[in-house]
């Protein structure tokens, strides 16, 4: 299957050239040109079904005639090995836990799938590949972690100074080997343009091998589907489901998408955000309108401008009424988000982040509003990853997980630099 950019259909490549490019040469983002439904049997045993087999079936779906069955099945085997479970919190209102991986986050499943897919391509290109990763909080941890001593691979990871969370920051400043942290002087917005930056300098693409390993990279997308199939196979036949997706950079919102493209049965998302909350503007409105961004609790979704929220628009042609039928936005304050987290202490002694807040929040309120249909909020980080504010949300501490405290015990190692991109160019052609 061909790719092309969502600022130029015309400008067409194959998976191996869209994965190692990132980012397409007119600053577009990859899409594939065909979403493939999967067969109405799938479906049908859907609920008989392993999380492994459901991965696999999916991954085949879009990629199965890029990469060759035993290497797919590799690379999905290394992406699917620990499991996202349903957690009823109330009566057809679940969590999806997506942080049982080994940086308990959800993106380790993009991340574990992009370095196997990026290290199949590296090996065939026979250089060095060097990865560039823009962070709010969890994405950095989870690509270091992911990409960790990948032969042919070098890591480099931005993220705003100050503005992710103390264990978040510990995951991936401690690790060496081939991974680099980049403490940049600005938020995530100048991090993200400053990875863009680097794909569109004629100079840097002729001296070194670039690729990015956020969400603007169609292989994080691919796999971050996976979870969605695996979440209707565990409510056993329910339909009529709704999806409440705490966004950020909208690259978890646009797996769902696609795999409601793919035929999942899903009858509508909720994009939830903090107070960055040009999404839901733009769904009250149709103006899409961005802005620096703010700091909040909420920190991953802590993004003013939303790469992934062009692939959105890509997917539904543009067309607002279409878009809106599909997905509704909600926003949400720090103040908010606290006591969310405090009632669901409080009623159901279960304890989510403040992004799963978020996502909690998104979901009652579309019920409240259009019937009480089974909801689903996905819970994307464990917790304890944001120890002080659930601390100051609940007035009780909560176990640190012993893969957490191991990095916590490394010694944080970074380069400070400017928001400036000619100071990261000079970086990198040293």
């Amino acid at each position: 299957m061909n790719y092309y950019s969502t600022n130029n259909k015309k400008l067409r490549v194959t998976l191996r050239e869209a994965v190692l490019k990132g980012l397409a040469s007119d600053n577009g983002l990859f899409m594939p040109e065909v979403v493939p439904v999967l067969p109405e049997h799938f479906f049908q045993s859907l609920h008989k079904k392993s999380f492994l087999q459901i991965a696999l079936a999916v991954a085949e779906n879009v990629i199965g005639h890029d990469v060759s069955a035993s290497d797919l099945k590799r690379i999905v085997e290394h992406t699917v090995q620990f499991e996202a479970p349903l957690v009823e919190i109330d009566e057809n209102i679940y969590s999806l836990e997506l942080f049982h991986g080994p940086t308990l986050a959800f993106k380790d499943y993009g991340a574990r799938f992009l370095s196997g897919l990026l290290g199949h391509f590296a090996s065939l290109e026979n250089k060095e590949i060097t990865i560039l990763v823009a962070t709010s909080g969890d994405t950095g941890s989870a690509v270091a972690n992911g990409f960790l001593n990948v032969p042919g691979t070098k890591v480099i990871v931005l993220y705003p100074s100050g503005k992710v969370s103390a264990v978040q920051e510990k995951q991936f400043t401690t690790l060496g080997g081939n991974v680099q942290a980049i403490e940049v002087e600005g938020t995530f917005d100048d991090c993200q343009w400053m990875v863009k930056q680097c794909f569109l300098d004629e100079e840097l693409n002729t001296k070194i091998t670039l690729t990015s390993a956020n969400s603007i990279n169609i292989a994080r997308l691919i796999p971050q589907s996976f979870y969605y199939f695996n979440a209707i196979a565990q409510l056993k036949g329910k339909r009529e489901v709704v999806f409440s997706v705490p966004c950020g950079n909208f690259g978890n919102l646009t797996a769902g998408l696609l795999a409601k493209r793919m035929g999942l049965p899903i009858k509508h998302f909720v994009a939830a955000t903090n107070t960055n909350d040009v999404v839901p503007e733009y769904l009250k409105t149709s103006r899409f309108v961005p802005r620096p961004s703010v700091q909040t609790i909420s920190n991953a979704m802590d993004v003013g401008n939303p790469s992934n929220f062009f692939r959105i628009l890509d997917l539904y042609e543009k067309n607002f009424d279409f878009l809106r039928n599909d997905i509704t936005g909600y926003s949400y304050t720090d103040d908010q988000t606290k006591e969310a987290m405090r009632k669901i202490y409080s009623e159901k002694r279960y304890v989510v982040d403040p992004h799963g807040a978020i996502g909690y929040l998104g979901l009652n309120e579309y019920l409240r509003n259009n019937g009480k249909e089974c909801g689903i909020f996905l819970e994307t980080a464990h917790p304890a990853k944001f120890h002080d504010v659930v601390f100051s949300a609940l007035g009780e501490s909560i176990p640190i997980p012993t893969a957490l405290a191991k990095f916590m015990a490394g010694k944080k190692s970074t380069i400070l630099m400017s928001k400036e991109f000619e100071d990261f160019k000079a970086y990198l052609l040293r």
